[in-house]
């Protein structure tokens, strides 16, 4: 076991004295000390460019929370999954629907004030909001559809023309040339640092995705003012931690993507971008080593892209352990000191806190040695950073014994047999033999991310405990002779979707059986390209492997069947392929884990103590006998300086406020469909709201339309 001393753990660069002074000036702790006004407004992405998901307001008290009631609600025209956190400048709420319809709302009423978007053509990728933006009297909107980012004026929602062309630019013209005509969308809204917009993009995880660069665009005018390289080029810094210094020009390496979006501290000028795994994702031969900057907090200078620091939370990542939110700012203590920080929350159940300034831990962190692998080709790391504390928020694999199986599951003996040939150790590697992945692919901590007091030094998350069964296959040439379709079926969609096509629907995968009774040709065929949900697009697919597939899925005629000069071996690029993102549940589609399935958490980053920790959510199937299980859930939390937590994102519906103190539950509303989203909370005419997107659909649950503003009854 190797403990990283904290004068180890990262490396600064000073590229310049304008660095320097960034890093190292004079400021005290108590002027970085944002101002109380902040956390009144709730005109950035989950609240501020801290992503505190705070707020000062106070009209809403302990006292008379049980008041709450629905104030206004908006009916979109859409239905299905709204991830968004909505955006309120003003009198003016602005949110996304599911089909990715931009509609502005009076923030006091719910009316709708403008719409911006296609009326006929439905987009199937999920956003989790906008970017606003302001200079005198010019006021914007930022979003993305599809690879294209638009500029909108805020008051009517028309593209603003001198932006790009006639209001949009194609996001793929900052990336290289490996991204022309490939899958590159963003579901997180950009961060905005004075007349920049740095965006959070989507790529691909398999093989062939474009490298995942970070890009500042000038929000007047479109163009990009800067770029920084996840996977460096030759000769930059990092380069040599992927076995291959011209890596970024390798065809089957790309990804290192940062899709949860960003933290900015405004006064210091430093971004922090969390990254995400590299691809391929699960087979890392054709990039041995680490892998600079995958799976990194990275700090840059916000107005240049400049390296200033990072830390790496999985080396040579091989599990999909993507960071899942954006990190926290906060101000904790250490010796009597406030101190800035910045808090990562990760898939794995750990939060790592760092001087923001410096990069250095603030508690320890151990290299502790994992298992090998044992893929032909592949190369795990030996060591992964684990810190001393706090400790995890959920279950680790190794936590599990046999009577943490589920005590509900009616075919024990079957879940038991599973239980007993999987590798359970954290960090097994992937291999042709089942492993138990705890936390899940989806994680702990998920997208919706964690909250903060940041005054006071507290993180609260939520998070999940559902196991998954991680497990490779060999990978195999298309037959020739075999029906094309059904072949391109099997390199693209039979890992999710099922060799069957019978879909795994607790997965969130639906099946594909009788699809030409549910939809339309036209509109699978947009979502093959353009990606849905979970799912990436691909765009690239050969024109006659396309419409093949399309054949298949359709049960048509076949037209064509693999020839030699089709049957191309991917095995001998890469030799394994994933088998599916596939739960591990009871017979009855509930994890076949002993509860809670879902937990909430207060953490004292102070201290690295838990203050309380409890079941979220609970499990409608169970009946009386799910009170307190908790569920999956996916969304996060809001909390306010005057003792409240409002939160969603659960399996079964419910609105929730806690006692932020002792996790009392004070009040609840069931939604009209579940809300996998995170609230938003503002003021408007001396009345304190808080709104929710409330869209369903994730996890098998019913569809919903609405966004729901609460405030207090007269």
């Amino acid at each position: 076991m190797k403990k990283v001393p904290n004068t180890r753990a990262i490396t600064v660069f000073f590229n310049s004295l304008a660095l320097l002074l960034i890093l190292f000036g004079c400021e005290s702790p108590e002027k970085e000390s944002p101002s109380r006004s902040m956390y009144t407004t709730w005109s950035s992405y989950l609240g501020d460019p801290g992503r505190t998901h705070y707020s000062t307001l106070s009209q809403i008290t302990k006292k008379n929370v049980g008041r709450l009631k629905v104030a206004w609600s908006y009916e979109a025209s859409d239905w299905g999954q709204m991830q968004m956190n909505p955006l309120v400048v003003d009198s003016m709420l602005y949110g996304v629907t599911a089909a990715l319809r931009v509609v502005a709302l009076h923030a006091g009423t719910g009316k709708e004030i403008w719409q911006f978007g296609d009326s006929v053509k439905v987009w199937h990728s999920t956003s989790r909001g906008v970017s606003y933006w302001e200079k005198g009297n010019d006021k914007r909107i930022l979003c993305t559809r599809g690879s294209d980012l638009y500029a909108l004026d805020a008051l009517t929602g028309k593209p603003v023309p001198g932006f790009g062309e006639n209001g949009r630019v194609d996001m793929r013209s900052g990336l290289s040339e490996k991204a022309k005509n490939k899958f590159v969308i963003s579901n997180t809204p950009g961060t905005v640092y004075k007349d920049l917009i740095v965006m959070p993009i989507r790529v691909s995880e398999g093989p062939g995705a474009p490298p995942g660069d970070v890009m500042a665009f000038n929000i007047l005018t479109g163009e990009v003012e800067w770029v920084f390289h996840t996977i460096p080029a030759t000769g930059e810094a990092g380069a040599d931690t992927w076995g291959n210094p011209e890596i970024r020009t390798h065809e089957l390496v790309g990804a290192a993507n940062s899709w949860a979006g960003m933290a900015v501290d405004d006064e210091a000028g430093i971004l922090f971008v969390p990254t995400g795994s590299a691809a391929p994702d699960f087979y890392g031969g054709p990039r041995k080593g680490s892998n600079l900057y995958a799976n990194s907090l990275v700090a840059l200078n916000a107005a240049t892209g400049a390296y200033l620091w990072h830390f790496q939370f999985t080396h040579h990542d091989i599990w999909d352990r993507d960071l899942p939110a954006p990190p926290n700012l906060l101000m904790v203590e250490r010796n009597g000191k406030k101190v800035p920080a910045v808090a990562q929350v990760t898939k794995q159940g750990y939060v790592y806190v760092f001087d923001r300034k410096t990069g250095v831990p603030l508690f320890d962190i151990e290299e502790i040695p994992v298992p090998a692998s044992t893929l032909e080709g592949e190369t795990a790391w030996p060591t992964q950073p684990f810190p001393v504390a706090p400790k995890p928020f959920a279950r680790q694999s190794t936590d599990l014994g046999e009577d943490q199986l589920s005590p509900f599951a009616k075919n024990k003996e079957e879940l038991l047999s599973m239980f007993r040939k999987a590798d359970k150790r954290i960090y097994a590697p992937p291999s042709l033999s089942p492993v138990l992945l705890l936390p899940g692919y989806d994680g702990a901590a998920e997208w919706g991310g964690a909250a903060v007091d940041p005054q006071e030094g507290i993180l609260y998350v939520n998070s999940n405990e559902m196991p998954r069964i991680l497990q490779m296959g060999k990978a195999t040439e298309k037959p020739i002779g075999l029906p094309l379709g059904e072949a391109v079926y099997g390199q693209y969609c039979a890992s999710c979707h099922q060799a069957g096509r019978q879909g795994m629907e607790a997965s969130g995968f639906p099946s594909l059986l009788d699809l030409e009774l549910r939809k339309e040709k036209s509109e699978v065929s947009d979502i093959i390209a353009h990606g849905r949900g979970m799912m990436t697009g691909f765009p690239d697919i050969p024109k006659e492997e396309k419409e093949a597939l399309l054949r298949f899925l359709f049960n048509e005629e076949v037209k064509h069947s693999v020839t030699e000069s089709s049957a191309t071996s991917t095995a001998e690029k890469v030799p394994y392929d994933h088998k599916g993102y596939n739960k591990f549940l009871d017979s009855d589609g509930l994890p076949a884990i002993a509860p809670p399935w879902g937990t909430l958490h207060a953490i004292n980053l102070n201290t690295g103590e838990y203050i309380w920790s409890v079941p979220f959510g609970n499990t409608p199937e169970l009946g009386e006998k799910g009170i307190g299980t908790g569920t999956e859930n996916y969304g996060g939390p809001v909390v306010t300086e005057n003792g409240l937590l409002y939160i969603a994102a659960t399996r079964d519906g419910y609105f929730r406020v806690y006692d932020k103190q002792n996790a009392t539950l004070l009040w609840e509303y069931k939604l009209p469909a579940p809300a996998f989203a995170t609230p938003a909370m503002y003021e408007l005419d001396g009345k304190q709201y808080i709104a929710i997107a409330c869209g369903g659909e994730k996890l098998g649950t019913k569809k919903g339309n609405q966004i729901i503003a609460f405030a207090l009854s007269e």
